[in-house]
Protein backbone atom coordinates (compact mmCIF):
# COMPACT_ATOMS: atom_id res chain seq x y z
CA UNK A 1 0.00 0.00 0.00
CA UNK A 2 2.70 2.88 0.78
CA UNK A 3 4.48 1.29 -2.03
CA UNK A 4 1.40 2.23 -4.25
CA UNK A 5 1.00 5.95 -2.66
CA UNK A 6 4.75 6.69 -3.04
CA UNK A 7 4.62 5.02 -6.98
CA UNK A 8 1.59 8.06 -7.11
CA UNK A 9 3.27 10.49 -5.81
CA UNK A 10 6.19 9.83 -8.13
CA UNK A 11 3.81 9.95 -11.14
CA UNK A 12 1.96 12.74 -10.36
CA UNK A 13 5.57 14.88 -9.93
CA UNK A 14 6.72 13.72 -13.28
CA UNK A 15 3.76 15.26 -14.98
CA UNK A 16 4.79 18.64 -16.40
CA UNK A 17 2.48 21.60 -15.17
CA UNK A 18 0.75 23.75 -18.14
CA UNK A 19 3.07 26.30 -18.70
CA UNK A 20 6.23 23.80 -18.84
CA UNK A 21 3.78 22.02 -21.06
CA UNK A 22 3.41 24.99 -23.42
CA UNK A 23 6.78 26.00 -23.00
CA UNK A 24 8.02 22.71 -24.37
CA UNK A 25 5.34 22.52 -26.75
CA UNK A 26 6.72 26.15 -28.40
CA UNK A 27 10.00 24.91 -28.74
CA UNK A 28 9.12 21.49 -30.16
CA UNK A 29 7.37 23.06 -33.36
CA UNK A 30 9.95 25.73 -33.28
CA UNK A 31 12.77 23.43 -33.83
CA UNK A 32 10.63 21.09 -36.24
CA UNK A 33 10.18 24.32 -38.55
CA UNK A 34 13.75 24.80 -38.53
CA UNK A 35 14.91 21.76 -39.21
CA UNK A 36 12.10 21.07 -42.01
CA UNK A 37 14.06 24.63 -43.33
CA UNK A 38 17.69 22.90 -42.86
CA UNK A 39 16.86 19.54 -44.71
CA UNK A 40 15.11 20.95 -47.13
CA UNK A 41 18.29 22.82 -48.83
CA UNK A 42 16.69 23.44 -52.68
CA UNK A 43 13.89 25.59 -50.57
CA UNK A 44 16.81 27.63 -49.04
CA UNK A 45 18.68 28.39 -52.12
CA UNK A 46 15.53 28.73 -53.83
CA UNK A 47 14.32 31.80 -51.63
CA UNK A 48 16.96 33.70 -52.64
CA UNK A 49 16.22 33.93 -56.30
CA UNK A 50 13.62 36.27 -56.66
CA UNK A 51 15.04 38.66 -54.63
CA UNK A 52 18.80 38.50 -56.12
CA UNK A 53 16.99 38.84 -59.86
CA UNK A 54 15.11 42.09 -57.85
CA UNK A 55 18.39 43.10 -56.72
CA UNK A 56 21.18 42.22 -59.44
CA UNK A 57 18.80 42.59 -63.08
CA UNK A 58 16.14 45.17 -62.18
CA UNK A 59 18.68 47.19 -59.48
CA UNK A 60 21.54 46.64 -62.35
CA UNK A 61 19.23 48.32 -65.16
CA UNK A 62 18.00 51.21 -63.03
CA UNK A 63 21.67 52.01 -61.49
CA UNK A 64 22.51 54.38 -63.63
CA UNK A 65 19.35 56.03 -64.22
CA UNK A 66 18.89 57.05 -60.63
CA UNK A 67 21.90 59.40 -59.12
CA UNK A 68 22.50 59.28 -55.82
CA UNK A 69 20.51 61.12 -52.70
CA UNK A 70 18.07 58.92 -52.35
CA UNK A 71 17.30 58.20 -48.98
CA UNK A 72 20.95 58.83 -48.24
CA UNK A 73 22.06 56.39 -50.92
CA UNK A 74 24.70 56.61 -53.27
CA UNK A 75 22.92 54.73 -56.51
CA UNK A 76 20.05 52.73 -56.89
CA UNK A 77 20.60 49.35 -55.71
CA UNK A 78 22.09 50.69 -52.69
CA UNK A 79 18.87 52.40 -52.24
CA UNK A 80 16.84 49.32 -52.76
CA UNK A 81 18.77 46.82 -50.77
CA UNK A 82 16.77 47.31 -47.43
CA UNK A 83 13.87 46.88 -49.33
CA UNK A 84 14.84 43.20 -51.24
CA UNK A 85 15.82 42.30 -47.09
CA UNK A 86 12.44 43.02 -46.49
CA UNK A 87 10.56 41.04 -49.61
CA UNK A 88 12.57 37.88 -48.50
CA UNK A 89 11.47 38.23 -45.05
CA UNK A 90 8.25 39.15 -46.22
CA UNK A 91 7.55 36.20 -48.42
CA UNK A 92 9.01 33.76 -46.33
CA UNK A 93 7.24 34.13 -43.48
CA UNK A 94 4.04 34.79 -44.71
CA UNK A 95 4.48 31.31 -46.80
CA UNK A 96 4.65 30.02 -43.34
CA UNK A 97 0.56 29.72 -43.75
CA UNK A 98 0.91 27.46 -45.80
CA UNK A 99 3.23 24.80 -43.94
CA UNK A 100 0.15 25.33 -41.18
CA UNK A 101 -2.68 24.54 -44.06
CA UNK A 102 -0.73 21.14 -45.54
CA UNK A 103 -0.48 19.99 -41.88
CA UNK A 104 -4.31 20.35 -41.73
CA UNK A 105 -4.59 18.24 -45.12
CA UNK A 106 -1.78 15.60 -43.67
CA UNK A 107 -4.16 15.54 -40.25
CA UNK A 108 -0.39 16.73 -38.32
CA UNK A 109 -2.61 20.05 -37.30
CA UNK A 110 -5.35 17.86 -35.90
CA UNK A 111 -3.06 15.85 -33.46
CA UNK A 112 -1.48 19.05 -32.20
CA UNK A 113 -4.81 20.40 -31.68
CA UNK A 114 -6.50 17.89 -29.59
CA UNK A 115 -3.24 17.34 -27.51
CA UNK A 116 -3.53 18.62 -24.00
CA UNK A 117 -1.94 22.19 -25.06
CA UNK A 118 -2.71 25.71 -25.39
CA UNK A 119 -3.94 26.58 -29.09
CA UNK A 120 -1.66 30.20 -27.87
CA UNK A 121 1.67 28.13 -27.75
CA UNK A 122 1.04 26.12 -30.99
CA UNK A 123 0.37 29.52 -32.71
CA UNK A 124 3.58 31.05 -30.72
CA UNK A 125 4.92 28.14 -31.99
CA UNK A 126 4.45 28.67 -35.60
CA UNK A 127 5.12 32.39 -35.52
CA UNK A 128 8.26 31.65 -33.83
CA UNK A 129 9.43 29.10 -36.55
CA UNK A 130 8.43 31.07 -39.49
CA UNK A 131 10.16 33.99 -38.55
CA UNK A 132 13.28 31.99 -37.14
CA UNK A 133 13.49 30.79 -41.08
CA UNK A 134 12.61 34.18 -42.69
CA UNK A 135 15.36 35.74 -40.44
CA UNK A 136 18.31 32.81 -41.30
CA UNK A 137 17.61 33.91 -45.46
CA UNK A 138 17.49 37.41 -45.02
CA UNK A 139 20.93 36.77 -43.43
CA UNK A 140 22.19 35.08 -46.40
CA UNK A 141 21.05 37.48 -49.06
CA UNK A 142 22.46 40.41 -45.95
CA UNK A 143 25.84 38.82 -46.47
CA UNK A 144 25.82 40.79 -49.83
CA UNK A 145 25.87 44.91 -47.95
CA UNK A 146 29.64 44.43 -48.70
CA UNK A 147 29.10 44.66 -52.74
CA UNK A 148 26.89 47.57 -52.80
CA UNK A 149 29.23 49.70 -50.53
CA UNK A 150 27.29 49.71 -47.37
CA UNK A 151 29.06 49.73 -44.19
CA UNK A 152 27.70 48.65 -41.72
CA UNK A 153 28.55 48.55 -37.72
CA UNK A 154 27.91 45.98 -35.37
CA UNK A 155 25.27 48.20 -33.90
CA UNK A 156 24.11 48.54 -37.07
CA UNK A 157 24.05 44.61 -37.96
CA UNK A 158 22.15 44.37 -34.18
CA UNK A 159 19.98 46.64 -35.04
CA UNK A 160 19.33 45.31 -38.53
CA UNK A 161 18.46 42.04 -36.89
CA UNK A 162 16.12 42.63 -34.63
CA UNK A 163 14.37 45.18 -36.99
CA UNK A 164 14.23 41.65 -39.49
CA UNK A 165 13.00 39.83 -37.08
CA UNK A 166 10.06 42.07 -35.60
CA UNK A 167 9.39 42.23 -39.48
CA UNK A 168 9.20 38.09 -39.52
CA UNK A 169 7.15 37.98 -36.45
CA UNK A 170 4.47 39.89 -38.10
CA UNK A 171 4.04 38.72 -41.68
CA UNK A 172 4.42 35.06 -40.37
CA UNK A 173 1.70 35.58 -37.90
CA UNK A 174 -0.39 37.18 -40.72
CA UNK A 175 0.24 34.34 -42.53
CA UNK A 176 -1.05 31.58 -39.82
CA UNK A 177 -4.33 34.53 -39.41
CA UNK A 178 -5.34 33.95 -43.19
CA UNK A 179 -4.54 30.25 -42.63
CA UNK A 180 -6.69 29.48 -39.64
CA UNK A 181 -9.51 29.28 -42.23
CA UNK A 182 -8.29 27.67 -45.10
CA UNK A 183 -8.72 23.79 -46.21
CA UNK A 184 -6.76 23.98 -49.57
CA UNK A 185 -3.33 25.11 -50.28
CA UNK A 186 -4.17 26.44 -54.17
CA UNK A 187 -6.65 28.58 -52.56
CA UNK A 188 -4.42 30.05 -49.75
CA UNK A 189 -1.99 30.57 -52.20
CA UNK A 190 -4.13 32.72 -54.35
CA UNK A 191 -5.14 34.81 -51.22
CA UNK A 192 -1.65 35.29 -50.27
CA UNK A 193 -0.28 36.69 -53.64
CA UNK A 194 -3.38 39.16 -53.43
CA UNK A 195 -2.28 40.56 -50.45
CA UNK A 196 1.77 40.51 -49.78
CA UNK A 197 2.18 41.44 -53.45
CA UNK A 198 0.34 44.49 -52.71
CA UNK A 199 2.03 45.13 -49.07
CA UNK A 200 5.97 44.88 -50.84
CA UNK A 201 4.89 47.77 -53.76
CA UNK A 202 3.41 49.71 -51.57
CA UNK A 203 6.01 49.59 -48.81
CA UNK A 204 8.18 51.95 -50.58
CA UNK A 205 10.97 49.13 -50.72
CA UNK A 206 11.39 50.06 -54.76
CA UNK A 207 10.51 54.22 -54.76
CA UNK A 208 11.33 57.11 -52.37
CA UNK A 209 8.21 58.46 -50.47
CA UNK A 210 8.77 61.74 -51.33
CA UNK A 211 6.34 63.68 -53.60
CA UNK A 212 3.80 60.70 -54.58
CA UNK A 213 0.29 61.37 -55.43
CA UNK A 214 -2.15 61.82 -52.51
CA UNK A 215 -4.06 58.68 -52.82
CA UNK A 216 -0.74 56.53 -53.28
CA UNK A 217 0.54 58.39 -50.04
CA UNK A 218 -2.27 56.98 -48.03
CA UNK A 219 -2.01 53.83 -49.12
CA UNK A 220 1.49 53.88 -48.42
CA UNK A 221 0.93 54.99 -44.91
CA UNK A 222 -1.60 52.20 -44.49
CA UNK A 223 0.67 49.27 -45.40
CA UNK A 224 2.49 48.29 -42.61
CA UNK A 225 5.65 47.22 -44.16
CA UNK A 226 6.80 50.38 -45.07
CA UNK A 227 7.24 51.21 -41.67
CA UNK A 228 9.93 48.04 -41.67
CA UNK A 229 10.99 48.81 -44.10
CA UNK A 230 11.83 52.59 -43.46
CA UNK A 231 12.77 51.54 -40.04
CA UNK A 232 15.88 48.81 -41.95
CA UNK A 233 17.00 51.46 -44.58
CA UNK A 234 17.06 54.24 -41.40
CA UNK A 235 19.57 51.64 -39.71
CA UNK A 236 21.33 50.47 -42.82
CA UNK A 237 21.75 54.27 -44.57
CA UNK A 238 20.63 56.17 -41.94
CA UNK A 239 17.69 58.02 -43.43
CA UNK A 240 14.74 57.32 -42.41
CA UNK A 241 10.91 58.93 -43.55
CA UNK A 242 9.21 58.19 -40.19
CA UNK A 243 11.12 58.69 -36.99
CA UNK A 244 11.78 55.94 -35.23
CA UNK A 245 9.35 55.85 -32.54
CA UNK A 246 6.54 55.38 -35.39
CA UNK A 247 8.72 52.99 -37.17
CA UNK A 248 8.62 50.68 -34.33
CA UNK A 249 4.82 51.34 -32.61
CA UNK A 250 3.37 50.84 -36.41
CA UNK A 251 5.66 47.65 -36.90
CA UNK A 252 5.38 46.21 -33.45
CA UNK A 253 1.62 47.00 -32.90
CA UNK A 254 0.76 45.33 -36.15
CA UNK A 255 2.69 42.64 -34.99
CA UNK A 256 1.35 42.27 -31.78
CA UNK A 257 -2.14 42.65 -33.53
CA UNK A 258 -1.57 39.59 -36.03
CA UNK A 259 -0.07 37.14 -32.96
CA UNK A 260 -3.53 37.97 -30.65
CA UNK A 261 -5.67 37.55 -34.12
CA UNK A 262 -3.89 34.44 -34.94
CA UNK A 263 -4.37 32.90 -31.66
CA UNK A 264 -7.64 34.20 -31.36
CA UNK A 265 -9.23 32.21 -34.83
CA UNK A 266 -7.18 28.60 -33.63
CA UNK A 267 -8.64 29.47 -30.23
CA UNK A 268 -12.02 29.30 -32.13
CA UNK A 269 -10.89 26.17 -34.21
CA UNK A 270 -12.65 22.38 -33.97
CA UNK A 271 -10.21 19.91 -33.14
CA UNK A 272 -12.04 18.00 -35.02
CA UNK A 273 -10.76 20.20 -38.32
Amino acid sequence: MTDDIFDNQAVSIDIPMPLVRDLRAIYTLWLRDVIRLWRDKVRLVGSLIQPLLFLFILGGGLRGRFSGGMAGSENYQQFIFPGILSMSILFTASFAGIAVVWDREVGFLKEVLVAPLSRTAVVLGKVLGGSTNSLLQALLLFALFPMFKIHVTIGQFIGAILTMFMIGLAQTAMGIALSARMSSSQGFMVLLNFIILPLYFLSGAMFPLIGLPTWLSMAVLADPLTYGVDLLRGILLGAHHFSLPIDILALGSFGSAMIFLAAKLFNMESPGL
